[in-house]
């Protein structure tokens, strides 16, 4: 087995473009494609507070389980896809909530996205937020 370090992969054809043969060997993948551009792990207790976070300059707590999230590095455009789950902590017991969106209660940006965490009756805020994008960067 070989072992190949590198710090810069770089397309022979095309700079940003760079080819990842699948399982099984019969298709191929983007590799720029499918990397999660934007990521963040946080909490909507108390205090909007980031836990972890990848391209993310800061959390802005908007209201009840509502929270934008700020980009550091802008997507190329607002046709990005996402994703977000969050729960509630009550006591030491998670209850899964619904209705939780990447972008879902405002329009997407290229340098913004709002979360918004709801229980079927109410916006909560979350104990546990994950989100994160994926798409082309600008």
């Amino acid at each position: 087995m070989a072992t190949l370090k590198t710090n810069t992969l770089t397309g022979t054809s095309t700079a940003g473009s760079i080819a990842v043969t699948g399982e099984g060997n019969s298709t191929t993948t983007n590799l720029q494609q499918g990397l999660c551009k934007v990521w963040v792990n946080y909490t909507g207790i108390s205090t909007t507070a980031e836990r972890d976070s990848f391209n993310v300059t800061s959390l802005t707590d908007i209201a009840t389980g509502q929270t934008t999230v700020n980009i550091a590095n802008d997507m190329a455009n607002a046709n990005y896809s996402g994703f977000y789950y969050s729960n509630a902590q009550t006591g030491t017991a998670f209850s899964n909530f619904s209705n939780h969106y990447a972008g879902g209660w405002g329009d997407l940006t290229t340098g913004s996205f709002k979360n918004n965490s709801h229980n079927n009756t109410n916006n909560v805020d979350a104990f546990m937020n994950i989100t994160g994008l994926m798409g082309d960067l600008a």
